[in-house]
């Protein structure tokens, strides 16, 4: 069991919890619960900023591009983008597929909440301002260029689902060494390892906080790995971190609604 805290829909502050990810267990003032039982709603509360272009993978995938008009060169300070509030929703709820698009891309990341205020941190000290992690599905319409912000593909409603709990940090034994895995319809679709990102854990906070500050609640996504599956209608996509938990939602067509 590892400690962790959430928020459902009968409370108005997020509660103590206990969870056993690998039983989808949770226990809630010493009552234990199926995960999938409960109610849950957005765990947390600041702005959610996610890092592109933060796995290897994806850097190899563009090779040369990266080189060539409109990039010209590799980036050499981490990419970031935001996920407004719109985005955000629970573990268990639909993710919207617009009427126009017949598929969305699964994002699987490791997310880091932040417990202090923090800016222009060092490395060796970033965790210090880490209050713990939670899984992140950062759904996007498919597009290649992230030469300029794809809010139109990223900004979507409901294209963030977050969650089920937020873990603390020190119930984590390494952030930079956890296993990823998404799953469509219960068929696992991808596997990835944070061991594969360009600027770890650590390295990622301290240059983000070089020319910005994070405040408590606020989150950071450490990145996507390369050749995310594509969900469509009906789809069942759970995204699962070791050590952390698993976040399920369905989705469904805007033409349903």
């Amino acid at each position: 069991m590892v400690k962790a805290k959430a928020l459902f829909n009968d409370l108005y502050q997020p509660a103590a919890i206990e969870v056993n990810a690998a039983a989808n267990e949770v226990t809630v003032k010493n009552n234990t619960h199926q995960a999938d039982e409960l109610h849950w709603r957005v765990p947390v509360s600041g702005t959610v900023y996610g890092a592109a272009l933060n796995y290897k993978g994806e850097l190899d995938k563009l090779g040369d591009q990266l080189h060539e008009d409109p990039y010209k060169e590799p980036p050499k300070a981490p990419v970031l983008y935001i996920k407004p509030i719109n985005t955000l929703s629970p573990h268990q709820s639909v993710i919207p597929l617009p009427a126009e698009e017949k598929e969305l891309q699964a994002g699987a990341a490791l997310a880091v909440v932040f417990g202090k205020t923090a800016t222009q941190v060092n490395a060796e000290s970033a965790l210090d301002y880490v209050e713990g992690y939670t899984v992140v599905n950062d759904i996007s319409i498919p597009h290649e260029s992230v030469h300029r912000p794809a809010i139109k593909q990223k900004a979507r409603d409901g294209f963030c689902p977050i969650g089920p709990w937020v873990v603390q940090k020190d119930q984590v034994s390494n952030p930079d060494d956890l296993e990823l895995r998404v799953y469509v319809n219960n068929e696992l679709k991808q596997t990835a390892s944070t061991k594969n990102l360009v600027r770890d854990v650590k390295q990622l906070i301290a240059d983000v906080t070089e020319f910005m500050t994070f405040y408590p609640g606020d989150v950071l996504l450490v990145g996507t790995p390369e050749n995310p599956p594509l969900v469509k209608d009906g789809d069942k996509v759970k995204v699962e971190i070791d050590e952390i938990g698993a976040l399920e939602n369905k989705v469904l067509s805007d033409k349903q609604g």
